[in-house]
């Protein structure tokens, strides 16, 4: 069995989760059973929707505050009807009136309610149900296909606080408790044991896998959680995945050497991991130089990549000319910014460029007050992008690192040239300069102005002076190498 742990996932996700989706598809081309398992808690939303929504199944994910119970990993089934056979005969006659998502019954007296949180508009599936009395919020319920767990309050410093959590069986039998005091800090009490943090809560979970020198052990992210993983394993072997630049350039010189505070843990327990795995061969070698270097040690790591392509994607149609695409989360680091200027830059060469740009996140609001009224700008929200990249002539890439990039292999699936930065690790990996797009040298001492007139200036070049079928047949050259039926080959040595 392969297990893999993580903390949290979002409608939003990054790309470590879309790099365990993809992980788990190429593990079941090749039949390996593997667990995904999730450490941080989610108050507003059931796990299995997110999860779901990526990729996973069902049966592949593991939620640590329900493990212990006898839950399985569902979408939420409960009903409206279900809710209310639960509402005892003496609370009495109420009302109920609902908007959307969002539903209240009411009872007599005074300010006893309940708010009823809906999975969506137009089912009565209800996930969430708070519970006030007489104006405090007193208990808040989830449900899954019955109730998995409950959150008690009491009113402090004029604030609903939250100081208990019960998660139930099944049956409604009591499993275990999450005990909170004053500074957040967590005490889980079992009918035969007591944990005194979330940490050992997971090293319990670990201990509780029955981990045996067949299984292996795989670390997507170690914060919190690292340490206490390692100390369970057992038998087990074990990986960390790197999913970043592992390093600071900027603080390093030949004697000293700035982890990434991500990576600082795991690289120095690299006794008592069996491999490291990199996405691509660049930064392998260069963590095995460096250990040589600066730690003197020789260490394992591989060449995985985080994602595979199921196949080739060829355009059902003419793509749209002078069209551009980029696919990220909207996040600062990804200089989305950058290329909303950049093409703006670029229009006034190819008055008939267009620019759309996908994906969610934390500077959508901003990113949308900056395109204004330039209608040939869009932001598409989130989408299954599959059929999508090869209705396009090219992928711009603002991010100045990419451990991997996703989306930039997903482009090169779907013949997108990419335009991009010559920085670590992704860009590199997918664009040979001048056959399937251009790399943009980057230095620190550029302005901004600099790189948006460079990324600006290899917009025109690219519609104006490249054989762009020839780019594009050398992007799908590019693609093959990360098809599903090659990267599973890679997965299948490494567990055998």
């Amino acid at each position: 069995m392969v297990y893999n742990f993580n903390l949290g996932i979002g409608w939003a996700s990054s790309g470590v989760e879309y790099a365990q989706a993809y992980r788990a598809k190429m593990l079941r081309q090749i039949g390996e059973s593997a667990r995904f398992i999730f450490t941080d808690m989610f108050p507003t939303e059931n796990i299995e929707h997110f999860t779901r929504n990526i990729g996973f199944n069902d049966d592949e994910v593991i939620w640590l505050y329900s493990f212990f119970t006898d839950f399985k990993t569902s979408p939420v089934t409960f009903t409206l009807d279900d809710l209310l056979r639960t509402i005892p005969k003496e609370a009495g006659e109420f009302t109920m009136k609902r908007e959307g998502k969002i539903g209240r019954i009411i009872f007599g007296g005074k300010n006893n309610f309940l708010t009823l949180y809906f999975t969506n508009e137009d089912k009565d599936l209800v996930h969430r149900v708070e519970v006030v009395s007489n104006g405090f919020l007193i208990r808040k319920d989830y449900y899954t296909y019955a109730r998995l767990y409950s959150e008690y309050y009491a009113p402090l410093n004029g604030r609903a606080h939250l100081y208990l959590r019960r998660f139930f069986n099944t049956d409604g039998s009591l499993c275990y408790e999450e005990l909170k005091d004053d500074d957040d800090e967590s005490m889980f009490r079992f009918k035969d044991h007591i944990f005194y943090s979330k940490v050992e809560l997971v090293g319990y979970l670990v201990k509780s896998l029955g981990l045996t020198d067949k299984d292996l052990i795989i670390i997507d992210r170690t914060t919190d959680i690292g340490q206490v993983i390692l100390e369970n394993a057992s038998q087990a072997r074990t990986a960390i995945v790197i999913h970043a630049d592992h390093y600071s350039k900027n603080n390093s010189d030949d004697s000293y050497i700035l982890w990434n505070n991500y990576y600082e843990y795991p690289f120095d327990m690299a006794d008592h991991i069996d491999y490291y795995i990199a996405s691509t061969d660049m930064e392998r070698d260069l963590l095995k130089d460096q250990f040589r270097q600066y730690i003197g040690k020789d260490i394992s790591v591989v060449t995985i990549p985080a994602g595979g392509l199921g196949k080739l994607y060829k355009p059902q149609k003419k793509r749209k000319p002078f069209s551009i695409i980029t696919a990220s989360r909207l996040a600062s680091e990804k200089h989305i910014d950058w290329i909303i200027k950049a093409v703006r830059e670029a229009k006034k060469d190819l008055p008939e460029l267009t620019l759309d740009i996908y994906g969610q996140g934390e500077n959508y609001k901003l990113l949308k007050k900056m395109i204004g009224k330039d209608h040939y700008i869009r932001l598409m929200g989130q989408h299954d992008m599959t059929l999508v990249y090869r209705n396009y002539e090219l992928y711009l890439a603002g991010s100045t690192s990419e451990g991997f990039g996703l989306s930039l292999m997903e482009a090169v699936g779907s013949g997108l040239p990419i335009i991009g930065f010559d920085v670590p690790y992704g860009n590199p990996a997918f664009v040979d300069e001048g056959e399937n797009g251009y790399l943009i040298s980057y230095n620190d001492t550029d302005t901004e102005e600099d790189r948006i007139r460079a990324l600006a200036s290899a917009v025109v070049k690219y519609f104006k002076e490249s054989d762009m079928e020839k780019f594009h047949e050398h992007s799908y050259e590019k693609a093959s190498y990360y098809l599903v039926d090659n990267l599973s080959k890679r997965w299948k040595e490494i567990l055998n």
